[in-house]
């Protein structure tokens, strides 16, 4: 009802703070469409604050991301999942995990003793760096990878939790970093067993250092 109230009046820019935030998960999402047709059908400016990724990007056409108080990015929702320039927005939005070490060129992170190779922003040899890949990018498997073959990491599942459509598998790594990896239902594998990780150099986005 403050919806349709607000829009009787015809206003030239709309404010929603958090406006579905008191209602149960399947109305919630049913509104996040109302609200995106409704903006769709009237073409009234609106300023959409949210905490909940999905929201955001079912009704934005542009998201800034902030950062005690500051906006880390600003794009269309594709661009802010598939392009995240820090930690921060990586994290923020869809969540993703974040591997840190030394560069070792412009293009190469040291994680857990292995080179990876990245995409995005150039790196400085030397220097700290890190690089984010989502869940759903890391391919897992108990078989070792071909000779040669690059950006691999071996771990062992410390947990995992059959979801349904999908598997949710924590590995750890010899240096004991942790990754979150989902995998299809029918990939079941123990905890406690090793496996070996494939984290495809095109997902692995090296990311600008986070400032404090």
């Amino acid at each position: 009802m403050s919806l349709a109230r607000a829009l009787v009046v015809e206003p030239e820019t709309l404010l929603l703070d958090e406006p579905l935030s008191n209602l149960d998960a399947n109305l919630r999402e049913e509104m996040r469409f109302e609200i995106r047709r409704l903006h769709d059908q009237y073409r009234y400016t609106t300023v959409y604050v949210t905490h909940d990724q999905a929201e955001a990007m079912t009704t934005a056409d542009l998201i800034a991301v902030m950062n005690r108080g500051k906006v880390e990015q600003l794009g269309p929702p594709e661009e802010i999942y598939a392009k995240p320039r820090s930690e921060f927005v990586a994290r923020f939005i869809g969540g993703a995990n974040v591997l840190r070490g030394p560069a070792l060129d412009d293009a190469h992170v040291s994680v857990a003793g292995v080179a990876l190779r990245t995409i995005g922003r150039k790196l400085q040899a030397g220097r700290a760096a890190s690089l984010s890949i989502r869940q759903h990018e890391i391919d897992i498997g108990s078989a070792a990878p071909p000779q040669g073959s690059g950006n691999h990491l071996s771990g062992v599942v410390t947990r995992q939790v059959f979801l349904g459509s999908t598997r949710d598998y924590t590995v750890a790594l010899g240096d004991k970093t942790e990754l979150r990896v989902t995998a299809p239902p029918g990939c079941n594998i123990a905890p406690g067993q090793q496996v070996w990780l494939h984290l495809p150099a095109e997902q692995c986005r090296a990311l600008a250092e986070d400032v404090p």
